[in-house]
């Protein structure tokens, strides 16, 4: 493009008629952004100027023209102060053309521009800060289109014309220069080049256009431009994609103009958005080397501005798992850990202490407790949070919390919840696979002291939730309390029981309100911003993951008298059995190697055991476990077929005989119970198979990874078979048409034995009630055990003495 040099003339004159009607200030700069009039303001002569500005500009011959009537349009009325309708009549006219060839230009050093590049770069970027204060203008492809040329300015500073580069000695051309002056151009001087860190030498790279350092308004335009977009819905996945992450990272680590005052508050912003986790998938080496830096200068800060660096850590943090977790990032997080050690230790007002936990909590989430310090330092940790929890919690009912102290206190309820779970785990392996779950040298003294706090700050919360009234049902700070009380109670229900049976109708009310899909879409929407997942099926945050985090504490209390009575009043099996159904609705869809395990249908599962297992007149009688025993004829014979399924597909099995065995039936027999028992006996044939030689039997391989988790499930199955048998012998006899019995004869004959104890009571208990309910069945058993030798059908003395009788 081509810009003559009769801009400036042009421009003067109209300047010069705009100050005779509309007494104008020529002194006032045309860039400057002091306090001009708003359009409303404006006099009747300015406003007439301002109209004929706006037709010269619509009907410019020329580039000159147009920049002309546009800075005399800013003299008017700052583009802040714009009308939509004055914005989209600019746009009209100029469009983004103008400015993206005026960026273009500069960037390629052009000889045919008669402006050096700072020009035409500074038109450029005023033009597109202008347009981008209309959100429309913001996201339109041509301005997304401009969004690399701005990053390049911000990254790699501003473009030399081959004329001022021959003119300039090479240390004043180093594109990694800091930020100069926003009222000139003038390069660093050498001292500030030697302070560079190493590898961001001076000079510039052969094939490179050369660069100076950024001019402050010209990169305050740039950062406008990308801060408006990214506060559009729509805007961090727009910058994200047109390689925002890195260039700013880029730009920070040099130092360039305006990168720690307005970069890294940008980049803080797009990685606490919806991208963070895609940001670091993408972007993990130029992040690191951004936290690194970081860390760097937080471990050298003055006290006073540690103290306010812990709330902007937490946002350059990578999130938990994945490859991200490096030794790198493993080092980072211990000299994050050395540095705030003595802020935990020290006396710190309410307002700086809290960034301390947030930072702390961030950190725990990464790699636990290992890097965190001595044994000493990580129960303090825990009793400051503990302590905030409680000064927070145990005030008066209708005491509201501010944002600041609920994101305070959820930070807390992290460093609860990783403790819980350490104390708990005290005196159990540790798997080698998870060092970072593990308070190195926690002595049982220690533990103690952590759960004695950890239950009066649990107590606090039990407090806080019974005053909480269903309107706040879709605030996220309950759920966040809600979440931390649930991990509590998976692990410890023996402490204040009476409290939290009582408080046993909130939870489950909470649960059922976020089930119901009219119900919790405040919630629902606020996790979806946040990105937070349910980590097991689709990754979306459904309603369904509040029962999620209560099952485990379900699970436990069913088992007790009291809290069961209070379950079963608020109608709990048919809780868990709607969830179960929602859930074989999702998961039947999958195919066998898209479906994942999801522990969450186990635990529920062992929730309604429990309750099969102490109220048998309760499953007779509630309509509910007739819809369980439907769901799970319907969904065994396709558990069959999804070997990643086993320990659910064992849960299902062992969940339907417990409750057949309870049922007596003297008319015909379904298709559904056919079915489901017929899937069952195929299931309960699989673990076992004949040992090599006639040895000792031993685990088939699909069972042998999920063997642990499932055989305690399967040698209950068998029970409770036997149990079926004797409540409906019809099951005996298809036991010896489907094959079980024949295949289990053969098993025990070539084996020598079984694999322990426990598995040959269970078996002979099945094989006792099939022989006694069925003659023919009584016949086949009886031919097998006279032709045995010393193998482990032999070995079962009652099913002997059985068949002698």
């Amino acid at each position: 493009m081509s810009i003559a040099s009769d801009f400036y003339i042009i421009w003067w004159k109209l300047l010069r008629m705009a100050e005779s009607e509309g007494s104008m200030s020529p002194e006032e700069p045309p860039r400057a952004e002091g306090c001009r009039p708003a359009l409303d303001s404006l006099s009747a002569a300015q406003r007439e100027v301002l109209e004929r500005s706006l037709h010269a500009l619509i009907h410019a011959k020329n580039d000159s023209h147009i920049l002309a009537a546009l800075l005399l349009i800013t003299r008017l009325c700052p583009a802040s102060q714009l009308d939509k309708a004055t914005l989209h009549r600019i746009f009209e006219a100029v469009g983004f053309n103008l400015p993206a060839r005026l960026l273009v230009t500069a960037v390629r050093a052009s000889e045919s521009s008669q402006l050096p590049p700072a020009d035409l770069v500074s038109l450029g970027t005023a033009l597109l800060a202008g347009l981008s204060t209309d959100q429309d203008m913001a996201t339109h492809p041509q301005m997304l289109i401009t969004i690399p040329l701005l990053l390049d300015l911000l990254e790699g500073g501003m473009p030399v014309s081959k004329k001022q580069n021959q003119s300039t000695p090479a240390e004043d051309t180093c594109p990694h220069a800091h930020a100069a002056s926003s009222q000139t151009h003038k390069s660093t001087s050498q001292e500030a080049a030697q302070e560079r860190p190493p590898g961001l030498q001076s000079g510039v790279e052969p094939g490179e256009v050369p660069a100076s350092a950024l001019d402050e308004a010209v990169a305050a335009d740039c950062y406008q431009v990308l801060n408006t977009l990214c506060a559009l819905p729509r805007g961090p996945d727009q910058l994200l994609a047109r390689g925002a992450v890195p260039a700013l990272c880029r730009a920070v680590c040099k130092k360039q103009t305006l990168s720690c005052e307005k970069g890294l508050p940008l980049l803080a912003q797009l990685l606490s958005s919806s991208v963070r986790q895609r940001a670091w998938s993408k972007h993990p080496s130029e992040l690191s080397s951004l936290l690194v830096g970081i860390s760097k200068d937080f471990s050298q800060a003055p006290k006073q501005d540690q103290l306010e660096m812990c709330s902007r850590i937490p946002q350059f943090l990578p999130p938990p798992g994945g490859e991200t977790q490096t030794q790198e990032l493993r080092d980072v997080v211990s000299g994050l850990w050395v540095t705030i050690r003595p802020m935990v230790q020290g006396k710190l007002s309410a307002e700086h202490l809290g960034p301390v936990l947030v930072l702390s909590a961030c950190m725990l989430d990464l790699f636990g407790w290992e890097p965190a310090g001595p044994p000493k330092f990580c129960c303090l940790l825990v009793n400051r949070a503990c302590v905030e929890v409680r000064m927070a919690l145990e005030e008066p009912p209708g005491t509201r919390l501010s944002p600041q102290q609920q994101n305070v206190l959820t930070a807390c309820f992290r460093i609860m919840e990783a403790a819980m779970e350490q104390a708990c785990s005290q005196g159990a392996s540790q798997s080698p696979a998870q060092p970072q779950t593990a308070m190195a040298g926690l002595s049982l003294q220690q533990s103690r002291q952590v759960l004695g706090v950890l239950e009066e700050a649990f107590s606090a919360v039990i407090y806080y939730l019974q005053q909480v009234d269903p309107s706040q049902y879709d605030d996220p700070f309950l759920f966040a309390t809600f979440r931390s009380l649930c991990v509590w109670l998976a692990e410890e229900t023996l402490c204040l029981k009476e409290e939290v049976t009582a408080l046993l109708p909130f939870l489950i009310g909470y649960a059922k309100y976020h089930l119901q899909e009219q119900n919790g879409k405040g919630l629902a929407d606020w996790m979806s911003d946040m990105s937070v997942g349910d980590g097991s099926q689709t990754g979306a945050w459904t309603g369904e993951d509040v029962l999620r985090y209560l099952l485990p504490a379900l699970c436990h209390l069913s088992a007790e008298e009291n809290p069961r009575k209070v379950l079963l009043s608020l109608d709990v099996p048919a809780l868990l059995v709607a969830f179960l159904s929602r859930a074989w609705g999702a998961l039947r869809t999958r195919s066998g190697k898209n479906a994942t395990r999801d522990s969450s249908l186990e635990t529920a599962c062992s929730t309604l055991l429990n309750f099969t297992v102490t109220e048998p007149d309760r499953v007779r009688t509630d309509a509910c476990f007739t819809t369980l025993e439907a769901l799970l004829s319907e969904a065994l014979p396709v558990l069959l077929h999804k070997p990643r399924l086993l320990v659910l597909a064992a849960n299902y099995c062992t969940l339907g005989l417990m409750i057949g065995r309870l049922k007596t039936f003297t008319g015909p027999v379904e298709n559904s119970q056919r079915r489901f028992f017929s899937s069952a006996l195929r299931f309960l044939l699989g673990p076992l198979q004949a040992g090599e030689g006639g040895g000792l039997a031993r685990v088939s391989p699909a069972w042998e990874q999920w063997w642990e988790e499932a055989a305690e499930l399967w040698r209950l199955g068998l029970q409770a078979l036997g149990g079926c048998v004797n409540a409906q012998p019809w099951i005996a006899t298809l036991a010896r048409e489907e094959g079980w019995l024949q295949d289990t004869l053969n098993l025990l004959q070539s084996s020598s034995s079984l694999p322990d104890l426990q598995t040959q009571d269970a078996l002979e208990e099945a094989l006792c009630a099939i022989a006694r309910k069925c003659p023919l069945c009584c016949q086949d058993v009886s031919a097998c055990m006279r032709t045995a030798g010393r193998n482990a059908l032999y070995r079962m003395a009652q099913l002997r003495t059985l068949l002698r009788d």
